[in-house]
């Protein structure tokens, strides 16, 4: 089979992972087609990355003769509606999360992932695909820790991000759906269930700008589930010591801790400030490799005609609980799912 051709709309922080792995890393894949509204970045970033069509609309890109697959990287708001767009115009899809910020939304991509059975559609919910996460899964499924208890997940984005956070706040749906979305499909993954309540609360400790979106800047909630596990989420977006995220699942028998300690590397550092480890800078850094394999498996899919592990209704389920938690915070009232 020749190779795929693929064409990304979004050209952030992760649009231009996705488009650099596509371009230089995956055999089988060819990036044919870049689609951005900034038209100097578009066409720094393509020149940079051999790519052949440089588009200024996501109708523009669909209409490239020879495309096979699209990645969509764009604003949240947008990707259920541009979901539909590229299946109805034969297209493969790949979609970062959230998959929307509304049920409705949701069902929008659902309809159209369901009337186009023979294309394949993945999200991308990367943490799964990280080897670490990946064992720990294994090891959940094969026993060994017991009957899960309880499932924590911290994610917290750099305080030197915070600007770029400002900005995207007015479409990102709020920190539950623009961070928490992974540590939620980790929750409902990991423990094999779905949350029946969720209670959140949070606030704008240091940045009041969130606060005329109804959103935080450090926020968290705690989950029943139906199987009777726990899962408590904090998703703060001021960390002074750069990205982290660690995980936690506390079995009957064992436990589980992923990233306990943020780190860069297995380096450590003796200065007259003591000893101490460096942490990652940002999630392309921390992920960079669960972001190679996600978009490994999305071709291989296409090649292999086969669906992947992530589906549509994932998305779904995790915004919807992104709404329930956010609805929660808004309303300081405990809400069933």
């Amino acid at each position: 089979m020749d190779k795929i051709r693929i064409g990304s709309v979004g050209l952030g922080r992760l649009g231009l992972e996705h488009a650099k792995n596509i371009a230089t890393r995956i055999p089988g894949a060819e990036l044919v087609a870049l689609c951005d509204i900034d038209t100097e970045k578009l066409h720094r970033v393509g020149k940079e990355l051999g790519v052949r069509h440089y588009c200024t609309t996501f109708e523009e890109m669909l209409a490239i003769k020879g495309l096979d697959a699209v990645a969509i990287v764009s604003p949240s708001a947008l990707h259920c509606t541009q979901i539909a767009q590229a299946l109805e115009r034969g297209k493969h899809v790949f979609c970062e999360k959230p998959l929307g910020t509304s049920l409705e939304e949701c069902r929008l991509a659902e309809k159209a992932v369901e009337a186009h059975p023979d294309a394949v559609f993945m999200l991308g919910f990367m943490r799964r695909f990280d080897e670490s996460y990946r064992y720990a899964k294994e090891k959940i499924d094969a026993g060994e820790i017991g009957r899960p208890v309880l499932f924590r997940s911290y994610s917290q984005d750099p305080i030197s991000c915070i600007d770029g956070a400002i900005a995207f706040a007015p479409h990102s749906g709020g920190e539950f759906y623009d961070m928490s979305s992974h540590d939620i499909d980790l929750a409902r993954w990991m423990l094999s269930s779905e949350p029946v309540s969720v209670y959140a609360v949070g606030g704008c400790y240091a940045y009041p700008e969130f606060a005329q979106y109804e959103d935080g800047d450090n926020v968290s909630c705690l989950m029943k589930f139906k199987n009777d596990a726990m899962a408590f989420l904090f998703a703060g977006r001021t960390a002074p010591h750069g990205y982290n995220v660690e995980t936690e699942i506390i079995g009957t028998k064992a436990t589980l801790r992923i990233a306990s300690v943020p780190q860069k590397n297995l380096v450590e550092i003796l200065d007259r400030y003591g000893v101490r480890k460096e942490c990652s800078e940002n999630f392309q850094e921390r992920f960079a490799q669960a972001y190679l394999h996600e978009m490994e498996a999305f071709v291989d899919c296409i090649r292999s005609k086969r669906k992947p592990s992530v589906s549509v209704y994932d998305g779904t389920a995790v915004s919807v609980i992104a709404g329930k938690c956010t609805e929660s915070f808004r309303s300081g009232k405990l809400i069933a799912i």
